[in-house]
């Protein structure tokens, strides 16, 4: 379990990332990471719902982006109840546990929270390679944030003591922020061929990034699709220069 890491995005109450730092205790889990929260997240208040698993909320990094927060990260899943065009193909927690389970054991694995009052943004989602949603009822889906990460820590946990995490270490991820580089490569090269539209270019990019997550990227896959764009790159500003030519 020391592979999987919980973000929360922008949190905005203390009680809230306290009780988070007590499940994650309760649970075997330590690695705790903040993308901009509020500013008591520390507070009085956080300290007494977290009890003596302080230590968490102590040791929990902060980061400014969420980018930032996944950058060693191989995997990640988005938790949303909203569904539409770009949140398709949502996972439910037991199928995001077995997933997680397939990973090997050098893989870096996180599930990522929104803020309660609004979840996470579509440009945050883009950053995670599988989505996950609680299957609440209608006449009320939101829950409470702790109590959401909670339902996922005790999957985790269930899901640990009955399966031994493990497989090939050839199929491990790639790291976020690497893929992360290729996309915006992607991005760059297909702007200037003229494959996506300007007017909204993550339109179609949002379908290779659904795509390339459910079935995730290695290292050597990165490498061969950057050096794709490279190419294409090549033969583009190649033939720039003949048509500037003539």
């Amino acid at each position: 379990m020391d592979n999987i890491c919980i973000v929360l995005v922008e949190p905005q109450g203390p009680i809230n990332v306290g009780s988070v730092c007590r499940s994650m205790m309760n649970f075997g889990f330590s690695d705790l990471r903040l993308v901009n929260p509020c500013s008591e997240y520390r507070s009085l208040d956080a300290r007494r719902m977290a009890l003596k698993a302080e230590s968490i909320l102590n040791n929990a990094p902060v980061f400014p982006t969420l980018e930032q927060a996944l950058a060693n990260c191989h995997l990640a899943f988005g938790t949303t109840r909203r569904f539409g065009k770009y949140r398709e193909d949502c996972l439910s927690p037991e199928q995001s546990v077995a997933h997680a389970q397939s990973q090997s054991p050098n893989s870096r694995v996180a599930f990522v929270f929104g803020r309660e009052d609004r979840g996470l943004h579509t440009s945050e989602l883009d950053l995670c390679q599988l989505f996950v949603t609680i299957p609440t009822d209608s006449t009320y889906p939101s829950m409470n944030l702790s109590h959401a990460v909670t339902l996922f820590l005790y999957e985790l946990r269930k899901g640990a003591m009955n399966t031994e995490m493990g497989s090939d270490d050839s199929q491990v991820p790639a790291p976020a922020g690497d893929v992360e580089n290729m996309f915006q490569h992607m991005r760059r090269t297909l702007l200037e061929a003229g494959y996506l539209d300007p007017q909204n270019p993550d339109h179609i990019l949002r379908a290779f990034r659904r795509l390339f997550g459910r079935t995730g990227l290695n290292d050597r896959e990165v490498r061969i699709l950057q050096g794709l764009w490279s190419r294409i790159d090549w033969i583009e500003g190649e033939r720039k220069k003949l048509s500037g030519k003539k």
